[in-house]
């Protein structure tokens, strides 16, 4: 029993490896990053705008009130 299971185990083992191939290379973690100098200070856009604020902050109240 055990050499049928095992022998259709390597069975289907070959029809996948026929059917498929072989799985690709795997890419190095290096090739998957890639790295930029930037400015100093750049990406520091974020201080406080209160007359800016409203496009990034709703509030229906605020609608509402005179």
């Amino acid at each position: 029993m055990k050499s049928e299971q095992a022998s259709e185990k390597d069975t289907a083992a070959m029809r996948r490896r026929a059917r498929f191939g072989k799985l690709p290379d795997r890419i190095p973690y290096q090739d998957l990053i890639e790295e930029e100098a930037t400015a100093p200070g750049a990406g520091s856009d974020n201080r406080y705008d209160p007359e800016g604020s409203w496009n990034r902050f709703s509030c229906l109240a605020l609608d509402l009130a005179p």
